[in-house]
């Protein structure tokens, strides 16, 4: 399906305002890591900011579109090896819109540890761990597109991918959903190490409790994609406030 000027336009607006978002919500490593988004309507073209730029000076039209062969198609700036190394064969094999991958910091912690598992001990985790997968072995920095397969492999059909020694990346049908989802996963991840850290034993739901709270409510007000629309525009208009410019 041809997408038109507009939905390119919101694509590349919403994931600079991720990167963004990022600075904001303390997710990112300054010009590390990366976010990458299908171009609408195409195969094999992925829209990512180039390397060297802050993500807090990620602008709409700094966004270059790269293809699997590792060619910068449009836009000025380089593409780094392991966003290509990573995001493009997840792309391909997952069929995922949108793949953000970080090494922030409260998920890191979990995954420095022996058992990394995030433990549905939280309302908020509940609603997260059957959806993660786990990769327990760290390979070194990704420097081909095997790694990404590999890790494609990992992930499934799951939409989180904790990465052992590494970080996490998650992935998504939208911007608004995949960071939503990677800003969640912080926040339970930062609760179960400060839990972790008073030496005192966990309060574990049971799988029964997870499934009940997992589970889709039609009494709900909102759907959750329109839950998902409505947290990305709130943050978009706090990003309008404290860290303007990105929709240039």
């Amino acid at each position: 399906m041809t997408a038109t000027h507009d939905e390119i336009r919101q694509a590349r607006i919403h994931l600079a305002a991720a990167n963004r978002l990022a600075v904001y919500d303390d997710l990112e490593e300054g010009i590390d890591n990366h976010f990458t988004m299908r171009v609408p309507g195409q195969e094999d073209r992925y829209l990512v900011l180039p390397f060297g730029l802050h993500w807090s000076e990620a602008r709409a039209s700094d966004l270059i579109v790269f293809n699997e062969a590792g060619d910068v198609l449009e836009g000025k700036g380089t593409l780094e090896l392991s966003a290509l190394s990573i995001h493009a064969p997840l792309h391909r094999i997952t069929g995922a819109s949108v793949i953000l991958h970080t090494h922030q910091t409260w998920a890191l912690a979990l995954n420095m540890l022996e058992d990394n598992r995030l433990l549905p001990c939280s309302q908020t985790a509940a609603f997260l761990t059957r959806s993660i997968a786990y990769d327990d072995e760290y390979t070194g920095i990704a420097n081909s597109l095997s790694e990404g397969e590999r890790l494609a492999s990992a992930l499934g059909d799951k939409k989180i991918l904790f990465m052992k020694n590494h970080g996490v990346l998650v992935v998504g049908d939208t911007v608004a959903q995949a960071y939503r989802r990677l800003y969640k996963l912080e926040r339970a991840s930062r609760a179960q190490v400060l839990a972790m850290s008073t030496g005192r034993p966990l309060a574990v739901l049971d799988e029964g409790m997870v499934k009940k709270v997992d589970a889709p409510n039609p009494r709900n007000s909102h759907s959750q994609a329109e839950r998902e629309a409505l947290y990305f525009a709130a943050m978009m208009r706090v990003l309008d406030r404290e860290m303007p410019g990105y929709a240039d």
